[in-house]
């Protein structure tokens, strides 16, 4: 069975009201941050200092409605955005938010379905982690054939290898000095 990896989240909390914080906390256990501001402005300063996964946003906030506030934070980075709206705007609001990410949940909603909400939200974000891995892997491995490539070229022309045995070469010198493909290119592109 493959191992799977545990990814600890970081949730902004933005809601005026203290009872659907302590019941979005609920949802929240087992999270490294969990950071709660009361309105949209002291949200919008912690957003500055630093990135979140999960951005809950319970309307409407004391100095905005939110919806503004949630469009920015899935315009700016990664973030996974909730927003909880009153069930007689909602329709109006999933209709202006919808294409951009946001999801968009009722008020009052059936008992567990905020927990089922962004339980929904942290496994979309954990494949969206799995995803930006793969691309960073595959970013890597294409940084290390360019490497390779370009130390071949000054192999063939510097010391009039032939392609195949610049190739060779170079796993040679890997295997003989326990370092990656990589290394050995950048050495030879570092002396030449």
């Amino acid at each position: 069975m493959p191992k799977t990896e545990t990814v600890r989240h970081s949730v902004l909390i933005v809601s005026a009201s203290e009872q659907f914080v302590v019941l979005a906390k609920k949802s929240l256990v087992g999270f490294i941050t969990i950071d709660v501001k009361k309105s949209v402005a002291p949200a919008r300063r912690c957003l500055l200092e630093k990135s979140y996964d999960l951005v809950v946003i319970n309307m409407p906030l004391p100095d905005e409605t939110g919806e503004t506030f949630a469009l920015d934070c899935a315009d700016r980075g990664n973030a996974s955005v909730m927003l909880v709206v009153p069930q007689d705007v909602c329709e109006d609001v999933l209709e202006r938010v919808t294409d951009r990410g946001i999801f968009v949940l009722p008020k009052p909603a059936p008992r567990g379905r905020l927990d089922k909400a962004i339980r929904f939200l942290v496994a979309t974000q954990n494949r969206m982690y799995k995803l930006e891995k793969k691309t960073l892997s595959v970013e890597e491995k294409m940084e290390e054939i360019r490497l390779v490539s370009k130390a071949k070229l000054i192999l063939v022309e510097k010391k009039h290898m032939t392609e195949d045995e610049a190739h060779r070469y170079i796993g040679k010198e890997a295997m003989d000095h326990g370092v990656s493909r990589k290394k050995i290119a950048e050495s030879i592109l570092a002396e030449l």
